[in-house]
């Protein structure tokens, strides 16, 4: 698996190079180049409207102090900032289409790759055995992840993390339906990242989740033994185009598996271990139970 991950392809537009030669464009403390893009966008929609920033401000309910930052790049715009923003200029929508990559571009750096195949996909298939995987995590729990980050991340990063991950979780129910299955490890359920009521709000929200006819959850038990999944987490997804990926994530590292036989080895361990897992109603027996003991 290092093997295949080593060197790794970097494309930007039609640029091919490898991360060995390759320098991201945003190393160090510079901010996304995202949200650079919508400033600048905004400051000329403004401009040819004749406002200055505290009348935009004025306009759209926001102050000139996050006008100028959100033009500046250093801080994201929101939904409802854009929509307002895109009314008040007369825009046509272009802000709002700008909105998906500034939303993007709140995911940690090394995911972000991913995320664009993520957003397109037609089924994907996780494993996760110490967290409860993005996709299904609350705000609360998310949140009490971020926090507990090393080295600390900032109030504003953490917010931004949050807001993206829950914005990834349109996957659920976007139309038309993504076909999901989750196998979490019963050691993730059962550690208490967060106090007892954040870890409740978070069992309850598994069992919800799990009604939608496109989503399984199934919990694989502690007292298994040996299983495929003991090397660590890893996702298989399937594209609209029905290309086949494989990704892994360890300590702030992701790495998109295209080869063939990397992705094929995925696949396997994942049919292997949804045998082994418990099924979804007994998985949904068993949060049931820890909901009960909370």
């Amino acid at each position: 698996m290092g093997r295949a991950c080593a060197v790794r392809t970097v494309r930007d537009g039609g640029d091919t190079r490898t991360a060995r030669t390759a320098k991201p464009k945003e190393d160090g403390p510079d901010l996304p180049g995202a949200w650079s893009a919508y400033g600048v966008l905004l400051r000329h929609l403004r401009k040819r409207a004749g406002l200055n920033q505290q009348q935009l401000g004025d306009a759209i309910g926001y102050s000139l102090e996050q006008v100028a930052s959100v033009e500046q790049g250093r801080r994201p715009a929101k939904v409802a900032f854009t929509a307002a923003a895109d009314r008040a200029l007369e825009a046509g929508g272009v802000l709002e289409v700008l909105q998906e990559e500034v939303d993007r571009a709140k995911l940690p750096r090394f995911f972000r790759n991913f995320a664009l195949f993520e957003a397109e996909a037609v089924s994907r298939s996780d494993y996760e055995p110490l967290l409860v995987p993005g996709l299904l995590q609350t705000e609360e729990y998310a949140r009490a992840l971020f926090a507990g980050h090393c080295p600390p991340l900032s109030d504003e990063v953490i917010d931004q993390h949050t807001e993206a991950r829950l914005g990834r979780q349109k996957l659920l129910t976007r139309v038309p339906l993504a076909e999901l299955s989750f196998i979490i490890g019963e050691e993730a359920l059962r550690n208490p990242v967060a106090n007892r009521e954040v870890m409740r709000g978070q069992w309850r929200y598994l069992l919800e989740v799990r009604m939608a006819r496109n989503v399984e959850v199934q919990v694989m038990p502690a007292e298994y033994g040996f299983h495929p999944g003991l090397n660590g987490p890893f996702v298989v997804l399937e594209t609209r185009e029905h290309q086949h990926l494989g990704y892994i994530e360890s300590q702030e590292v992701g790495c998109v598996a295209h080869d063939p036989a990397v992705v094929s080895a995925f696949g396997l361990r994942y049919g292997k271990l949804r045998s082994q897992a418990l099924s979804g109603v007994e998985s949904a027996r068993l949060i049931e139970r820890l909901v009960g003991e909370a």
